[in-house]
């Protein structure tokens, strides 16, 4: 019997299933990769375009070990990398103009023995500058290191932390905010002896033990609040004269990244970045009051607080995180967590503010590029802006109705109005790293270096409106 078209055709494609399905293919034994993959611009002080070029890095590899690189079934390379004798290796990887801005999985392949280890590649969108001459900018190197800024009404001043990771030092420095004329300035104090512990390592702050540099006013008792973050803990200098008045043993706060004080309810937040805890102190006693535990609300997620601001007309907190990207609403006064807010389009969600009058608060993202605005009843994003690469820290300005954003990545500022429109995109300088307000309509920026000898590195930066 001589068997039908269709027939014929099935058992062909049966015969052949086998061999297309198999190769020959060795399943060596896997083992997990315990090193650490790198990814930077090529061209220093720039975030990777398209068009551009990314240096991959990797360290803790096997000495000889090979690697190869895939941006899904395509190599980035025609050849391995094979790992120096320190276990390295470190290659330029050049960017299509065609690519898409986000974050690329790159997967790196490794051999002898193999491992598998995936690699985010971010590629931003390059902005204009934008509206520039709307807007009048005053600069100043005031000291190195700059980290963040706090004014005090009180005072009438502004308060600045430094600390620089290459010569060690750290500094608090009083200023006119008129005139930028340095009214007072301290190298921090060394921690008691009772309180001291030996450093890890042996590179810490040389001069200044306790360095400075989350920062936050309290105009209802004339003080000033630091995070020392290397040291794990927080100290109160006064704001006329910055006399220290409390320093707090190292290992008060794990990682101290910032600190908020509520005159209103006595109390100062510090956010403990590399945990799930913001910790609660009595701002008149300076003793620790309270941790408030943040649970993800995303399954297997880790809540990893960032930033913080406060909306006093609803005595709520609000708590980034930057590895499950969501935001928790807090109660001032029961310190109970209200609610956990996804933020879905948000990568490495960091720097946060609101605007009390309206409820809104705004969130900029460092791995998305953007700024998102939310309605602060609902938690819905009304608005996702995209803004200078590296989207790292945000403030609002009441009187002229504008979230400024500070970009690292691009070393820009970004002015975003309440309804998501971009209206004015400025130079931040390297590493731009902070950004608050007065109240009043003036803006104060600072940003960081790229290097010890980097010209436009550690400014302060203050934007007003041009006449």
């Amino acid at each position: 019997m001589t068997p039908s078209p269709l027939r014929a055709l099935l058992l062909v494609l049966t015969c052949l299933t086998p061999a297309l399905a198999q190769a020959d293919v060795s399943f060596p034994k896997p083992e997990d990769f315990k090193g650490r993959w790198r990814v930077e611009s090529a061209t220093p002080g720039l975030p990777v375009y398209p068009g551009g070029a990314a240096t991959i890095s990797g360290s803790g590899l096997q000495p000889g070990q090979k690697v190869w690189l895939q941006r899904g079934p395509q190599r980035l390379l025609e050849t391995p990398l094979v790992a120096d004798d320190k276990g390295a290796v470190s290659v330029e990887v050049a960017v299509p103009q065609s690519a898409a801005r986000g974050l690329h999985p790159i997967v790196a392949l490794l051999e002898e023995p193999s491992m598998t280890a995936l690699i985010d590649l971010k590629v931003s969108g390059p902005l204009e500058h934008l509206n520039v001459d709307k807007w009048s900018v005053t600069e100043r190197q005031v000291t190195k290191g700059l980290y963040q800024a706090a004014f005090s009404a009180a005072e009438g001043a502004l308060y600045v932390a430094g600390a620089d990771f290459y010569t060690g030092g750290s500094e608090l420095v009083k200023l006119n905010p008129d005139t930028l004329e340095v009214l007072a300035r301290i190298t921090p104090a060394d921690f008691p002896q009772e309180q001291r512990v030996e450093k890890k390592g042996g590179k810490g702050m040389a001069l200044a033990p306790a360095g400075v540099y989350g920062v936050a006013t309290d105009d209802s008792l004339g003080h000033i609040w630091v995070t020392n973050t290397p040291d794990n803990t927080i100290a109160v200098y006064k704001q006329s004269d910055l006399s220290l008045v409390r320093q707090l043993p190292p290992g008060s706060v794990y990682h101290a990244r910032e600190v908020l004080v509520d005159p209103e309810s006595r109390q100062a937040f510090v956010s403990s970045s590399a945990s799930s805890r913001v910790y609660v102190f009595n701002s008149e006693t300076f003793e620790k009051t309270g941790e408030i535990d943040i649970r993800s609300a995303a399954r297997g997620g880790d809540f990893y607080v960032m930033n913080l601001a406060h909306n006093p007309q609803r005595g709520e907190l609000y708590v980034t995180s930057r590895i499950s990207n969501e935001l928790a609403v807090v109660d001032v006064k029961t310190l109970a967590v209200k609610r956990v807010l996804p933020l879905a389009a948000a990568r490495n969600a960091t720097g946060v503010a609101t605007d009390p009058a309206s409820g809104r608060i705004f969130v900029a993202a460092q791995d998305s590029d953007n700024l998102l605005i939310l309605d602060g009843e609902s938690g819905d994003i009304l608005h996702d802006v995209t803004v200078g690469a590296g989207a790292l820290s945000v403030t609002w300005d009441a009187k002229n109705a504008l979230a400024w954003v500070a970009s690292r990545g691009a070393g820009s500022l970004s002015a975003v109005d309440a309804e998501g429109r971009l209206v004015a995109h400025l130079e931040g300088g390297s590493y731009a790293n902070h950004i608050t307000t007065d109240g009043r309509g003036r803006i104060f920026a600072l940003n960081k270096a790229l290097g010890p000898q980097d010209p436009k590195a550690d400014f302060l930066r203050v934007i007003t409106r041009a006449d």
